[in-house]
């Protein structure tokens, strides 16, 4: 085995890494291993023979090899559980039909309760530590349902199943979550795993209401030993997935998808800060036409709304509206013809503007730019693609360092700006030396060899990948946030009540918030509303609190 896997070590690491339903090469090996050799009665019996003979051996004095003793010991529990479960359900039909044959009737159930005591209850625990997690590690559904069928009729075999299940399920999800190296593929691997649990429940456990509680509940138990970061990742999966391009492009598609999302949503305790994410998000989408359905876009608001209730989305429903809004305005714009030079012709000048309520949408940093001499364009582009072509009605050549004092863009944005002028399939300008990158120096000039079988032409911009220094102050405006909400429900809290001791405020709070939160910031927020005269402490009950009104 160890020589196959060695040869074919490469395969092993790229294409079947990448197929999730391909088994490994040595997974697949114990599997060819345990149908073809070990499971033959011949190879079996020869097998133990040899164990008990080396037994005897040593118990004589001999000297023999422990290592393999061990290794061989170790091979048939490993392989043997599902083989055992078999031996049990047989014996059991075996004893039954004794029953029918020719044993007393009256004996049944005390004959029957001894064998499940004997061959099952005795070994529950060890049946569950040596095979359950090999079995769901491979998904072997057959052998589960057995399982389950035989604990079902001891007395705590279904308790001893639950646990086992349970820790199962909070061990394979911590090593999901917990691994920062595994961030790109954490949701879409928290869904596979997720189907694959739902899928044991439904054929295996016979949908069993205690095993989908505790299902649920672990769930929420690993998926929250890393504070914010799944919350993060999930509003970003939802995100990459209604973009237009994705290749999941018909609504049904988008529909499943966003039910599947949903559910880890609701485990997830940090949802403000998914909501923070998800709202950056949601603006680029908008504001650069990126949604790839409208419809998906509103039906993940509506899931939201019937979640976390109409506050949680208040903001979002907003920069619906607020498209909403500005798409009637320019249709009323165009309309009014009166500023057009040729009154006929009413889409000479095509022009875009959104109009946005400002605590709806995301900051975005004011920034001064400067506009060249008017020029002529028949290109559908960005504010920023129009002040960079404009310049070339002045010349036909700048460097990057000549476009930005120009045109006055910062220059994160005015390379992705450029790099959609020189880079993208409609290369406007072409760029020297050659790459899609834009680096200092780099020179830009007008491509008189443009060709476009189009009259009006879109020319796509590239969409900002998000820095680590927006993530951080997404995070740090959540957190900012909570500190207000605290405050809030502090005041309220102490308005309401006007004398409270720290425990019963603390543990007000904690019933309140939607977050969680340490009692180390519970105190620290206490303790500012202290000092900002919103209340004061007993003098002479440090632990007990006076609202000030």
């Amino acid at each position: 085995m160890i020589m196959i896997r060695s040869i074919f070590l490469f395969l092993d690491r790229t294409y079947v890494l990448q197929n999730s339903t391909l088994p490994s090469i040595w997974d697949m090996g114990l599997e060819l291993f345990r149908n073809h050799i070990i499971s033959d009665k011949m190879v079996q019996t020869k097998t133990i023979d040899g164990i008990l003979l080396l037994v005897e051996r040593e118990r004589s004095g001999e000297a023999v090899d422990r290592s393999l003793l061990r290794s061989l010991l170790g091979m048939l529990s490993d392989l043997q559980v599902p083989e055992y479960l078999d031996h049990v359900s047989k014996r059991l039909e075996e004893e039954a039909d004794r029953v029918i044959t020719y044993l007393d009737h009256s004996t049944q159930k005390p004959l029957i309760a001894c064998v499940e005591k004997q061959l099952l209850g005795e070994h529950l625990t060890a049946i569950l530590q040596k095979g359950l997690d090999h079995l769901l590690d491979e998904n072997r559904v057959p052998d589960l349902t057995q399982m389950y069928q035989l604990f079902s009729r001891v007395r705590g075999g279904q308790q001893a199943l639950l646990q086992h299940w349970s820790d199962y399920i909070k061990t394979f999800g911590t090593t999901i979550v917990i691994n920062p190296e595994k961030d790109k593929d954490m949701v879409q691997d928290l869904l596979d795993f997720k189907d694959r649990v739902d899928h044991v429940i439904d054929v295996c456990f016979q949908r069993n209401e205690r095993f989908i509680n505790l299902m649920k509940e672990s769930f929420e138990t690993f998926i929250n030993k890393r504070p914010n970061k799944p919350a993060e990742l999930i509003a970003k999966h939802v995100d990459s997935k209604l973009r237009a391009g994705n290749k999941e492009a018909t609504d049904e598609e988008l529909e499943r998808m966003l039910d599947k999302v949903m559910i880890l949503f609701r485990f997830i305790h940090g949802k403000d800060v998914f909501e923070a994410f998800y709202k950056k998000d949601l603006a680029k989408r908008l504001l650069v036409g990126k949604s790839a359905s409208v419809d998906a876009e509103k039906s993940m608001l509506s899931k939201l709304k019937h979640e976390c209730g109409a506050a949680f989305t208040s903001k979002l429903e907003g920069m619906f509206k607020d498209m909403e809004l500005s798409k009637d305005i320019m249709v009323h714009f165009k309309q009014a013809s009166c500023y057009m030079q040729n009154q006929s012709d009413p889409g000479s000048i095509d022009l875009t503007v959104n109009i946005l309520t400002m605590g709806y949408w995301p900051t975005y940093t004011p920034m001064e730019v400067h506009l060249t001499p008017e020029g002529k364009k028949e290109f559908q582009v960005s504010l920023f693609q129009t002040l960079v072509l404009l310049m070339f009605n002045e010349g036909d050549g700048f460097s990057f360092e000549d476009i930005k004092m120009a045109t006055g863009i910062e220059d994160s944005e005015l390379r992705r700006t450029l790099q959609s002028l020189a880079c993208g399939k409609a290369r406007v300008l072409l760029k020297s030396p050659k790459g899609k990158e834009v680096e200092d120096g780099d020179k830009f000039l007008f491509n008189a060899e443009f060709k476009h079988k189009l009259f009006r032409i879109k020319i796509n911009q590239i969409q900002m990948k998000e820095t680590v220094e927006e993530q951080v102050s997404t995070t740090e405006r959540v957190f900012q946030d909570r500190q207000y909400q605290i405050d809030a429900a502090i005041v309220r809290i102490m308005k309401m009540r006007k004398t409270l001791g720290h425990n019963l405020l603390v543990s007000e709070l904690y019933n309140q918030l939607k977050f969680p939160v340490k009692p180390g910031d519970l105190k620290k927020r206490i303790e500012s509303l202290i000092d900002r005269d919103y209340m004061e402490r007993d003098k002479d009950s440090p632990n007990q609190y006076h609202y000030v009104a």
